[in-house]
Formats: structure tokens, sequence, C-alpha cells
């Protein structure tokens, strides 16, 4: 019954006219921006954290939310009709998708794509409240040592799970580590690595870094492309439906699809883009003939695009239960929420039930609101794609700055935002991810405040690390965790899941 009650409250919490209008404007947008290519959901939710200083909380990370989990839907519409992923989601569908749309059958594969991705996204939202509870009870018996040792496992999975070098992946750690130092020392007041700028006192403020870090370098990326040509096959389809043929193929993929997407996305690190791929090399391999896929295989949409929304779905666990973004989009969602004063973590559940489970109703509303919105408008987001991406890039740019000058209107905010995008724009060049980095940044203070107080309270013993069972398990996985980044085999594994998709 307590299940049906909380529920209810976020039924309660979410179906009110504000928060509606709120996941409708976060799904509008999430599907435009998943239709556009060259903006995805990082810089567009960092873009738009400073509006959320004004908002109530629950409103805020309901169109954060939905932005998320929408451009997972808006990006199978181009991916589908005109062979060009608008999110990085998307990249597998692309290579069944446009083959099916090729064929005449655009209708079945968009279909599919939407009612997969349906299913996909409330089976992840029943696995966030089926397992939000159970690990919120597991939270609430956590010590500064075990959360030292959760927050270790976090940023080995985010090495582990990272694209390119492990070395590379591992010095972005370390600099978002080191950057999360400076400002004052909680413990003894001291000012740590200002250089005499009395504005870092606090710390670096997040918005200029991921503004600067995903934002504008996204700009930037995206203007040295050569503009791809945007013409779009016809979007007037007389039968939408699939027939039942296109069923039987499809709903296996679907299921496997969804738990793939569901495990993937709570695991640290991982994420829509990887259950994707992971999903499409595995309905590759069962195949009985495994040509099909590439030439308008149904299995190759159905499979990926019910992971990808399993994956945003069930990413928001770990944040909202243990307060560990799986993800640098979770990274975000943990920003938005710290700024409004809530610490992720098991407290939301017991402090603040409207929120949690707010949370997971307005998913499912959500998810309804997708499919209305995505198949009608077809055709409208298709054109989008004719406006050339040198028009759209001032608009975005402006976003950006007022994003960040208008939180804290003064100089070293544009200047720290200005730093941070020559920095971003230098490590992609070298081919270093930002993600693990962002992560870094976010732990890196909670870590240390952890890991001194866990000194504290032992008196400088290291050894209450693992004499608490809790925190030895988890310190055993992280061993664990470093195994796989020593053994190449295991490490190649995942490189190989990306390879097979594309």
């Amino acid at each position: 019954m307590d299940a049906f009650n909380n529920l209810a409250t976020g039924f309660a919490a979410a179906a009110s006219f504000q928060n509606l209008g709120f996941a409708l404007v976060g799904c509008l947008l999430g599907t435009l921006i998943g239709v556009l290519p060259g903006i995805g959901p990082i810089p567009t939710i960092a873009m738009l954290l400073p509006i959320t200083f004004g908002l109530d909380p629950l409103s805020s990370l309901i169109m954060l939310a939905g932005i998320y989990y929408g451009a997972q839907y808006g990006g199978s519409t181009t991916s589908i009709l005109v062979n060009m992923p608008g999110e990085a989601s998307s990249v597998v569908t692309c290579m069944d998708g446009y083959q099916m749309a090729r064929q005449g059958r655009a209708g079945a594969a968009l279909a599919v794509a939407a009612l997969g991705s349906f299913f996909a996204g409330c089976v992840g939202t029943v696995f966030i409240a089926a397992f939000g509870p159970p690990l919120a009870s597991l939270a609430q018996q956590f010590n500064s040592p075990d959360y030292f040792s959760l927050m270790l496992l976090g940023l080995l999975m985010a090495v582990v799970l990272a694209h390119g070098s492990v070395i590379k992946a591992i010095a972005m750690v370390v600099v978002g580590l080191l950057f999360g130092l400076v400002g004052t020392d909680v413990n003894s007041g001291a000012v740590r690595y200002t250089f005499g700028v009395s504005e870092l006192w606090d710390g670096i403020d997040f918005l200029p870094m991921v503004i600067g870090m995903f934002g504008i370098v996204e700009i930037v990326k995206n203007l040295e492309e050569k503009e791809l040509d945007r013409t779009a096959i016809s979007t007037k389809f007389r039968d939408l439906w699939p027939s039942l043929r296109d069923f039987k193929e499809a709903w296996k993929p679907v299921l496997r699809g969804t738990g793939v997407g569901a495990v993937l996305g709570v695991l640290p690190g991982g994420g829509a883009v990887l259950a994707s791929f992971a999903s499409y090399t595995v309905e590759k391999k069962i195949a009985k003939d495994p040509s099909r896929f590439g030439k308008g295989a149904i299995e190759g949409v159905a499979g990926p695009e019910s992971a990808n929304n399993a994956a945003a779905q069930t990413s928001f666990i770990p944040l909202l239960t243990l307060g560990l973004p799986s993800n640098p989009i979770m990274a975000l969602m943990m920003g938005a929420m710290m700024i409004q004063g809530i610490q992720p973590g098991a407290a939301v559940m017991t402090s603040r039930p409207d929120l949690f489970w707010g949370m997971v109703a307005s998913m499912w509303i959500g998810n309804l609101m997708l499919v209305v919105i995505n198949l009608p408008m077809i055709g409208m987001w298709v054109k989008l794609l004719s406006i050339p991406y040198r028009y759209l890039f001032p608009a975005i740019l402006m976003f950006c700055v007022i994003g960040v000058y208008g939180t804290n209107a003064n100089s070293t905010m544009m200047v720290m935002t200005a730093v941070f995008t020559i920095f971003g724009y230098i490590m992609t060049r070298f081919g270093c991810e930002p993600a693990p980095m962002i992560l870094g940044f976010l732990l890196g203070p909670l870590m240390e405040e952890n890991l001194r107080r866990s000194l504290v309270l032992s008196r400088g013993d290291p050894m209450i690390f693992i004499q608490r069972p809790i925190s030895l398990t988890l310190l055993i996985c992280a061993g664990l965790v470093l195994l796989m980044i020593v053994l190449p085999n295991v490490r190649k594994s995942r490189e190989i899941a990306f390879q097979e998709g594309a």
C-alpha cells in the first residue's frame, strides 16, 4: 500500500497545472534538440540551469528531466528520415532506420521507435519506483567511510566507461578533483588556490564550467564541421501503423533493449549512448541472419530505441537514492538540485517525498506526452533541419552568455566561462572527454569531506574504511574495477560494442 500512497503523492504533485506545463515545455525542448544536430541535451540543460533559480525545485527538475528523455525520442526522427542523428544515442538507429525509410517503411520505423520508447520509458520508471525505496533505505545506513568508498567506485566506473584512452580519462578526473579543491576549506576555513581572486572564495562556479565546456565548445565544434545536406524525404505517410509482421519482429527486441538499457542506465558512467550500442550488438549477435542488419532490419530500430529510453529513466536511480550521478547529464541534474539547496541522496525521499515521487510520476506523464508530440509533428521537426547551423548558433551563444551573466552579473563569471571554453576546446582537440572532469569536480568536495570526517572519527586510522562492511564491499568492487582498467581484454569489451554498432 505504501507504493500506491507514494505514487498518489507523486501524481498529485506532478499533475498540477504548473508542473504539467513545465513537463510539456521540457518534452518539446527535448524533442527539438533531439531533432536538431549539434545541440544535444547536455549543453541545453547547461544553458537552462540559470532559469531554475527562480522556479520551484520540482518544476525545474521535471523540465530538465523532460529535456533529457525527450531528446531520445527526437533523435530517432531525423535518424530514420534523413540519416542524421540529432542525438548521440540515435547514431545506431541511422543504420537500419534510414534504410527502412528508403524502402518506403519510414512510418513503421517511426511508430516502432516511438512505441518502443514509450514502453521502455514506462518500464524504466517502474524500476525507479520499485528499486528507489530499497536503495534509499540502504543509503540511510551509510556513514562517511561508506560514502567515500561509493564515490571512489563511481569515479573509477566513469574511467572504465569513458571513450578513448584510459590515461586521459583518469587525468580528466584528477583535473576535476583539483578544480573542486578551489575555495574555502570547510574544516579549517583556509582559502585554497584562489590566487587572490575574492570571487573564488566560494569555489569555482558550476555554471561557467559546464556552459563553457559543453555549450560553447559544442558550438565551435559544429562550426568547424562541413554543413550537411538536410534535404528530407517526404514525411506524408498514409499508413503510419506497423504491420502485424513488424510487431512480431519488434516486440522481443523491445523487451531485450528495455532490459539492457535499464541495467546500463543505473551503472556509473553508463547511459543512453552505451545502452543503444550494446542493444544493437546483442540483436546482431543473436539474429538468425545478421546480414540483414544495416539493410533495414526492424530489430535494429526497436532494440536500440528502447534501450536508450530505458537507460535515460533508470540513470535517475543512483542520483535520487545515493546522490551519485551516473553520467554527465545526471551531474548537471545534481547541480540543479544543489542550486535549489537540495542535497541529492536518500534524504530526498524522506525529507521531500513530494519531490522524489513527483519526479517519478512526471516521467510517466512525460512519456505519454512524447508519444503524442512526436508522431503528429514529424513534418514540422524535419522542416527545422533546413535551417543552416550558421543561423542557429548566434541564438544558442546568446542564451549561453545570458545564462552565465544573469546569475551573477560580474566580469569574473564571464572570464571563467571564456577560460573553460578555451580549456574545453583544447582538451577535445587532444581527445579528452570533459564528462569525467565534471564528475570529478562535483564529487571531489564531497569525497574530501567524507574522507576527512572519517579520519577524524577514527583519529587518523585508515582502517576505518575496511572495518565497515558496506565500505569494504564497495572498496572490493573498486578493486575489481581497477583490475578491469589494467586488463586490456576486459577494457576492450566495451569498445567492441561501439565498433560493432558502427
